[in-house]
């Protein structure tokens, strides 16, 4: 049996403002109309694997869990959150071990959830080539043939052929221009794609081998994990003594048994504004437009707009991508700095890196329309049948207003039905809870008024989703 493990974390800061840290790259639809984590599964069909298993941080859960259940083929998706990020040999582990607890030794090909494929068929090939190479005991990993010198990847020497492939000869860092120059036109070396195919008990003997801490703290982790909704949830405390450390360097760089499969297959990682500019459709002037866009005498360029219209004038070689809250406009071939913008917002405590305007949570979404010092007006849209949780404010009170659907409140001891264009009140301090009873989602407006509106002001006294207990900080 063949299980696809998606590797789903991260933050995907050099494609901000679109990506954020609560909701990164692999969530958005920035090729095409599907999600680069549903366009991951999707890519699967038409070979023989089971249900996908995807890995992914607290933070993350609920988004990957909507996502798939819009997906009829992936609903039924294993979710295994990490307790805390921890690169990608200690969550490679945590899938080896989740595997192997229904009995047998099943095949894992390990996927990143933000990698875009042109061939599928070619890529659908090398994982049968590289099937058959796992069966017999060898790690796998897939090198994509190069078409530029490439100085944003890390590299894959061939050494001699086998079955098809290549033993690895080396992993090479990121190079500078004249040594990937001259890597490709050696014909020897590949890009590494951070993609990989091997047994369960390969990998987990390999690393017993060569990072036995990790073995070790992963293998405790599982045998006191908890499942709990959608969610398998390795233990936390003995996580945390895991340490950080990739799979390259953990166990593919010292095993005697990697082997690469070069693939021709059209690979992006999707890691910069350019670099997306690269893959997608072009007018004719070579711009690529997304959203409500004018372009007058503009060419090479990257224009995607969100919210509000673009009108770029005389421009080249520019990226100008406008989200719900920020524009971002940058050459492209300075693309890669957004990290310092985002760096340099962290260190001034602003939200714009964390999340959007709208925000996803596990019961619907809000959106923040508008707010001063004082004051907050939210937009909440609650889908049918779900609620939020049973919670109180100690700095802020609430006036909701319904503009369709009806919604169920309970406000302290009274339940009661608000119906269209009926609104209440909830005082400060009094217990509250908001629920979709109906079939149809309920939209509201939502007023806050108080010295203090910050998303932390939220003590949870019950929640269906199994979020943040009472008295702690209520940012998801």
């Amino acid at each position: 049996m063949i299980i696809p493990v998606v590797m789903a974390g991260g933050s995907g800061s050099r494609l901000w403002p679109m990506s954020r840290s609560l909701f990164p790259k692999q969530f958005l639809p920035l090729v095409g109309d599907r999600t680069m984590l549903q366009s991951t599964c999707e890519r699967l069909n038409g070979l023989e694997v089971s249900t996908p298993m995807v890995i992914c941080g607290e933070d993350h859960r609920f988004t990957v869990a909507e996502q798939l259940r819009n997906d009829p083929n992936f609903h039924q998706a294993q979710i295994v959150l990490e307790p805390s990020g921890k690169n990608t040999a200690p969550a490679v582990a945590l899938a080896a071990f989740t595997a192997q607890l229904e009995g047998g030794d099943p095949t894992l090909l390990v996927l990143a959830a933000d990698h875009t494929i042109d061939d599928e068929d070619a890529f659908r090939s090398s994982i049968i080539l590289a099937s058959g190479l796992a069966a017999e005991g060898e790690l796998v990993t897939f090198g994509v043939v190069p078409t530029v010198p490439e100085t944003g990847y890390g590299y894959i020497r061939q050494g001699e052929p086998h079955q098809g492939a290549y033993r690895v000869a080396e992993f090479v860092e990121k190079p500078d221009l004249e040594a990937a120059t001259q890597y490709v036109s050696n014909g020897c070396y590949v890009w590494n794609s951070g993609m990989f195919m091997f047994k369960a008990s390969r990998y987990l003997e390999e690393l017993q081998t060569y990072r036995p801490d990790i073995y070790k703290a992963c293998e405790l982790a599982i045998k006191d994990a908890t499942r709990d909704e959608d969610f398998f949830r390795p233990e936390a405390i003995a996580f945390e003594a895991c340490p950080s450390e990739s799979i390259d360097y953990a166990v593919m760089e010292k095993t005697s048994s990697a082997v690469v499969v070069p693939v021709a297959c059209g690979w992006s990682d999707v890691g910069s504004w350019s670099a997306l500019w690269d893959i997608s459709e072009k007018t004719a002037e070579g711009n690529v437009i997304v959203g409500d866009v004018i372009a007058e005498d503009t060419s090479n360029s990257y224009l995607r707009s969100d919210t509000k219209l673009i009108a770029a004038i005389g421009l080249e070689n520019i990226v100008v991508v406008e989200s719900d809250d920020a524009i971002m406009v940058a050459s492209t071939d300075r693309a890669q700095d957004v990290k310092k913008v985002v760096e340099k917002l962290k260190e001034q405590g602003r939200t714009e890196t964390l999340l959007h305007r709208k925000v996803y949570r596990p019961w619907g979404y809000y959106d923040s329309i508008d707010h001063g010092e004082r004051f907050q007006v939210k937009r909440i849209v609650v889908s049918p049948g779900q609620q939020l949780s049973l919670q109180m404010h100690h700095h802020r009170a609430e006036h909701w207003i319904v503009v369709s659907g009806t919604a169920r409140v309970t406000r302290g001891e009274d339940v009661f039905l608000v119906g269209e264009n009926e609104s209440t009140y909830i005082p400060l301090g009094v217990l509250h809870r908001l629920e979709n009873p109906g079939a149809i989602p309920l939209e509201m407006i939502e007023v806050q008024s108080g010295s203090y509106l910050g998303e932390d002001d939220i003590v949870r006294f019950e929640d269906t989703y199994g979020r943040e207990s009472l008295g702690k900080p209520a940012l998801k």
